[in-house]
């Protein structure tokens, strides 16, 4: 499974906004790969920051 296929279930299943250490805790994946990912998938538009330093996926 991908890493961020990971990261979307991981929010799914948390069904409340996280901080990077937060996703990456229980995703188990290393914190610097979730960060990279987290960019990438913001720029796409898939995630979004409510509030600063938590992400959460759209709706």
């Amino acid at each position: 499974m991908e890493i961020q296929d990971k990261i979307i279930k991981t929010f799914e299943e948390a069904a409340k906004p996280l901080r990077t250490g937060e996703l990456a805790e229980m995703a188990g994946i290393d914190k610097k790969d979730v960060e990279k990912a987290i960019k990438k998938m913001k720029e796409a538009g898939s995630i979004y920051s409510p509030k600063r330093c938590y992400y959460d996926i759209k709706k």
